[in-house]
């Protein structure tokens, strides 16, 4: 994730490509969902990708499409580049998460127009610049990035050498920090944990150990309800002040997070296509589902089922009329 920062790089694209075919041909319309063949079977293939709240959308989503709607459904995980790529292909039914590819929306739904959009998940999603909130309440300036340099010998970490740590995910993820740290003269270095996961843990441990850290995050994310976070105020993000990656020096934007449907899909689909694109949740809502899966450690399966126990009002107004 997530929108242009959590693209994924061509390798990292390419390698999901080839690991989700099986073979060297990156041709995803090779690869069937099992329930292709099932002989009069309603059937929906959602995407999820690997961040917590794409699960806890699926998990809910699938969980109602089984139930409710008497569909079998088949999930793919893949890497958001290439989820576009299946769905417009078709080896996907619908993208729930979307945090924003202007070059894929462009590509797809606006010149092939393979790929429809399906409306707002009722979720707006926020990257940034975070530390715990109990060093900013003991340092209140620091939420001010003009202040960070003051602080880089306190976030200095064995892995960023001689300067602060600013801590990301998986160096997959193609995100503006380095150039932020450059175009801002930091004296930082990004270091990354290798996945969403391993960050997860290396933010929890500092918190254990009531550490100061600087971490690229992203809202919404259950982790806060574990470890307070304070964003740090960077640069006004204004339209266009990210168009050039190696001259960013602005803050991510806010993102009205998006749902895509395959074309046909989106005609043909029927009372899954309706219940997909009537799916519209709330931030709370979708990080309740994503603390049973992550912290409770639930399926998301059995996290959508407990969830869907509890909100009934909210989840009959999903279902086609």
């Amino acid at each position: 994730m997530r929108f242009r920062t959590r693209m994924t790089s061509l390798v990292a694209a390419g390698a999901a490509l080839l690991a989700l075919t099986g073979c060297g041909a990156a041709d995803m319309t090779k690869q069937a969902s099992p329930f292709a063949n099932a002989q009069g079977a309603k059937t929906v293939t959602l995407s999820v990708q690997s961040w917590v709240g794409a699960q806890a959308n699926v998990g809910v989503a699938k969980y109602l499409l089984e139930h409710e709607l008497g569909y079998r459904v088949d999930t793919v995980q893949v890497d958001e580049v290439p989820a576009w790529d299946a769905l417009s292909q078709g080896r996907v039914d619908a993208i729930l998460e979307d945090w924003g590819h202007p070059d894929e929306e462009k590509r797809y739904v606006e010149d092939k127009k393979t790929i429809a959009n399906a409306g707002e998940l009722g979720v707006t999603g926020h990257i940034g610049w975070f530390v715990p909130t109990y060093f900013a309440e003991q340092h209140p300036d620091v939420t001010d990035w003009k202040n960070l340099n003051k602080y880089a010998d306190e976030l200095r970490t064995a892995e960023s050498g001689g300067k602060g740590q600013l801590l990301d995910g998986s160096p997959s993820y193609v995100t503006n920090d380095k150039a932020l740290v450059e175009n801002l003269d930091l004296d930082f270095q990004v270091v990354f944990a290798g996945s969403e996961a391993a960050q997860i843990t290396q933010i929890r441990q500092f918190a254990k150990q009531q550490k100061p850290f600087l971490t690229y995050w992203y809202q919404p994310q259950w982790l806060f309800e574990k470890v307070p976070m304070t964003e740090v105020k960077l640069p006004a993000y204004e339209e266009g002040c990210d168009a050039d990656p190696e001259k960013v020096a602005c803050a991510y934007p806010h993102t009205a997070l998006q749902k895509y449907l395959n074309a046909d899909f989106a005609k043909t689909g029927g009372t899954a296509a309706e219940f997909l694109r009537n799916f519209t949740w709330t931030t709370e809502d979708q990080n309740e589902v994503s603390l049973m899966i992550a912290d409770q450690k639930m399926s998301p399966e059995e996290a959508a089922k407990k969830w869907v126990e509890g909100h009934e009002s909210t989840w009959k107004a999903w279902l086609p009329k």
